[in-house]
């Protein structure tokens, strides 16, 4: 397929293993096994053609990109609303119940919903600006997992919790345009 054919490939790049220790969502590190996974996310793409690295401003998502984007020789442009759903107050787990209601937050936390749609939006920019073109893009497992829902509504609770352990985890979908043709799993790593 060629540019002018208007197919465009996104490469979701969901981070590698990170140190859940730390408590800076932000700012939290990849573990060191994270750091030695990230050859994954290399021998998967570089034998592509790759036209642009995007990535959500977290550093375990931009540590786990870092050595394609160096390969490819290309910088590394964070957009915000690539980050990952905000955690709430509440240490016990509601990921069942966002799954069940997409306006479900627990206090202080972000709804799945809120995530999809600045995610969306983000993606929606992306399809704009690099029409015809393959960009990767690093990202989350809840965000990523928002944004499979938002095309493939059968991609719930169940197969979010299948994904959960798979750092890191790339997915490649297409584009015609806006309108979306399909996704593959091109690789993960079980943890």
């Amino acid at each position: 397929m060629s540019d002018q054919d208007g197919i465009t490939t996104i490469y979701f790049v969901r981070h590698a293993e990170s140190l859940t220790s730390h408590k800076d969502d932000r700012t939290r590190p990849l573990t060191d096994d994270g750091m030695k996974d990230r050859k994954i996310v290399l021998e998967t793409l570089k034998e592509k053609k790759i036209d642009a690295f995007l990535c959500s401003p977290y550093r375990r998502s931009i540590e786990t990109i870092s050595p394609t984007a160096e390969f490819f020789k290309m910088e590394i442009k964070t957009d915000e609303r690539f980050r990952e759903r905000k955690s709430g107050v509440d240490p016990r787990d509601h990921c069942a119940g966002r799954w069940a209601d997409f306006s479900y937050a627990e206090e202080g936390g972000e709804c799945l919903a809120s995530v999809q749609k600045r995610n969306i939006e983000a993606l929606t920019d992306v399809l704009r600006e690099y029409r015809g073109k393959n960009v990767v893009i690093g990202s989350h497992g809840t965000a990523l997992s928002a944004i499979i829902n938002y095309y493939d509504s059968s991609f719930g609770y169940e197969s979010f919790m299948k994904i959960v352990k798979w750092l890191p985890f790339v997915v490649e979908m297409k584009f015609d345009g806006e309108r979306f043709l399909e996704y593959k799993i091109l690789s993960k790593v079980e943890k």
